[in-house]
C-alpha cells in the first residue's frame, strides 16, 4: 500500500507500506492514505459549495443593503423636497393672509359697526 506523510512544513515524503501496518513516530507529521485523500477531496468539494453558498449569501446581502440604501436616499430627498414645498407654502399663505386683511381694512363693508353708527 502507498501512503503519502505531510510533515509539519507542508512538505509530503511518499512512503511503502509492509503489511497495510504504518508506523510514523515524528513529531506531529499526518499519514494521508488513498481513502484520507479520497476523504479531504470530498471535504474540499463540500467546503467549496459551502464556500460558494457563503458567498452568494453575502452577495446578496451586500446587494440588499446597497438597494436599501438607495431607497433611504431618495426618501431623504423627497422629504428635503417636501420641507422646501411647505416653508413655500407657507410664505405664500402669509402673504395672502396679509393681503386679505389689507382688503378687509380697506372696504366698508368690513368696517365696524361704531362707524355707521356716527353717521346716522
Amino acid at each position: 500500500m502507498e501512503a503519502e506523510l505531510e510533515e509539519e512544513d507542508g512538505s509530503f515524503t511518499n512512503i511503502s507500506l509492509a503489511d497495510d501496518r504504518p508506523t510514523v513516530d515524528r513529531g506531529s507529521a499526518v499519514l494521508h492514505t488513498k481513502q484520507d485523500n479520497e476523504d479531504f477531496t470530498m471535504n474540499c468539494d463540500m467546503d467549496d459549495m459551502e464556500n460558494q453558498v457563503e458567498m452568494e449569501e453575502k452577495t446578496r446581502l451586500i446587494n440588499q443593503v446597497l438597494e436599501l440604501q438607495h431607497t433611504l436616499e431618495d426618501l431623504s430627498a423627497r422629504v428635503d423636497a417636501v420641507k422646501e414645498e411647505n416653508l413655500k407654502l407657507k410664505s405664500e399663505n402669509q402673504v395672502l393672509g396679509q393681503y386679505i386683511e389689507n382688503l378687509m381694512s380697506a372696504s366698508s363693508v368690513f368696517q365696524t359697526t361704531d362707524n355707521k353708527s356716527k353717521r346716522k
